[in-house]
């Protein structure tokens, strides 16, 4: 393996604009399902088993086409390997938006779960065409813009599905992903590929890491139904270690792993997918809750709000995720990765814990989705931001793979985690579930995020400039 050293076009604002719109527009198209899952079980008539199957198959697909989508960007050139990656992501869309039925729209889903994939293209392209200090605002504003995008679609798909219809609200992001795919195949330069080996596909790695995350997923989603049935449940886990021994045999005979687990031992990177991990599953108990406890009917201890209310109550919390990103890009440059992320934990275990002694007033919940959703913003973006300026140009991709994959991972399970409490927390013969369940949601959010600060504490300033 090789390194190329070429000398590459600086781009300008309407370029990294161009990105943004993209990181935008695919965001909002990865976040319509969530808000509408129980519009589409009730219209395409699913079971609570099919329904949490559709809410998961795109992150199991992001989660396996990140890392390769970032390998190949690395090998072959990141605008390159983005346009055609998103012609799959517009593909995708299209079909959701046509599907009659559930087993189209799941081929729709698997598809558009290549969006994921997108961030470490872009980044790639921001390191390759912009000078260090001024990538790293750059990258904070792709991934900030990206969280925004996603609160946008979660607060847009349930009026455009109750208003218009369903497949609107896969029809409109899939337009906009496929206009800002024209501006930066229109406005980005080419760029030259930075390495120079052409081993093929790790297969093996590809099909046992598809086992370990399905079946991850399955656990996750069955245990409050089959927690009764512990041969079926030991059964699923048993498999599950199984698929993940087997992924880290094959990753580590493998001449061009799909997951570069020596990279993972760098210092920068592994604390950074540690970090993203445990903060994105206190981030996700905390989302997938606070709608919840807005749904709450007002004579039980909740507030009675409708798809439309809700979304104007997570509003604020939609401009702090957008704003978080560039924030988070400039203090990283000014003061560094740990001081960013270690700030970030602060609030966001603070408002996490704050939700559970105070939640009676809607500003309360407010705020507090607000806080976490800009301190999470903060997290994140400075972890890959942390990781992607660590490595070499040719592993920028691959790097900033491995830390989206456990954004995604660790978001999956926040929001089955939320959903089992809600579940056993819900009394027999009642729709409505205890309001001790959210309180107990709420503070097991809070310890686990306030987890990661040992090990946040441990970053150096090394650590963004191996």
């Amino acid at each position: 393996m090789t390194a190329i050293t070429v000398p590459s076009v600086r781009i300008g604002k309407a370029a990294v604009g161009a990105l943004g719109t993209l990181a935008v527009a695919t965001g909002a198209l990865e976040s319509v399902v969530t808000p509408t899952l129980p519009l589409l079980q009730r219209e395409l008539d699913m079971s609570p088993a099919e329904g949490a199957l559709l809410s998961i198959v795109l992150l199991i697909t992001g989660a396996l086409v990140t890392p390769i989508a970032g390998r190949l960007g690395d090998r072959y050139g990141g605008k390159r390997v983005l346009v055609r990656l998103m012609a799959v992501v517009s593909a995708g869309g299209l079909v959701s938006a046509l599907a009659p039925n559930l087993p189209v729209l799941l081929i729709g889903q698997v598809l558009q779960g290549a969006m994921v994939g997108a961030l470490p293209l872009s980044f790639i392209l921001v390191r390759e065409h912009l000078p260090e200090e001024a990538s790293k605002v750059a990258i904070g504003v792709v991934g900030g813009l990206f969280v925004g995008g996603g609160m946008a679609g979660t607060l847009s798909a349930g009026p455009v599905a109750e208003g218009l219809s369903r497949h609107w609200m896969f029809a409109l992001p899939t337009i906009a992903v496929i206009a800002a795919t024209m501006l930066v195949n229109g406005l980005m330069p080419h760029d030259r590929p930075v390495r120079s080996d052409h081993a093929g596909v790790d297969w093996p790695g590809l099909v046992l890491l598809s086992g370990t995350l399905g079946t991850l997923m399955l656990v996750l989603a069955l245990a409050p139904e089959i927690g009764d049935r512990p041969l079926v449940l030991g059964a699923l886990v048993v498999l599950l270690a199984g698929f993940a021994t087997g992924w880290t045999a094959a990753e580590r005979r493998s001449a061009s792993p799909m997951v570069d687990l020596r990279m993972l031992a760098r210092p920068a990177v592994w604390k950074s997918s540690v970090l993203t991990f445990v903060i994105c599953v206190g981030t996700s108990v905390a989302v997938y809750l606070v709608p919840q406890l807005f749904a709450v009917p007002s004579g039980a201890y909740g507030f009675g709000a409708g798809a439309t209310e809700i979304g104007l109550y997570l509003l604020p919390g939609a401009v702090a995720a957008s704003l978080a990103g560039p924030i988070s890009g400039i203090g990283v440059r000014r003061f560094g990765s740990r001081a960013v992320v270690t700030a970030g934990v602060v609030v966001m275990a603070a408002a996490l814990i704050a939700l559970a002694a105070a939640h009676s007033e809607v500003w309360h919940l407010v705020i507090g989705k607000m806080m976490i959703a800009f301190a999470n913003g903060l997290c994140v973006t400075a972890m890959v931001t942390s990781t992607a300026t660590s490595v070499g140009r040719g592993d920028t991709g691959i790097a900033t793979g491995l830390v989206l994959v456990t954004r995604v991972i660790g978001f999956a399970v926040g929001a089955q985690l939320g959903g089992a409490l809600l579940t056993a927390g819900t009394p027999s013969g009642s729709d409505v579930p205890a309001e001790s369940a959210f309180v107990t949601g709420f503070v097991i959010a809070g310890a686990v995020t306030a987890l990661s600060l040992p090990v946040a504490r441990t970053m150096s300033k090394e650590d963004d400039h191996e």
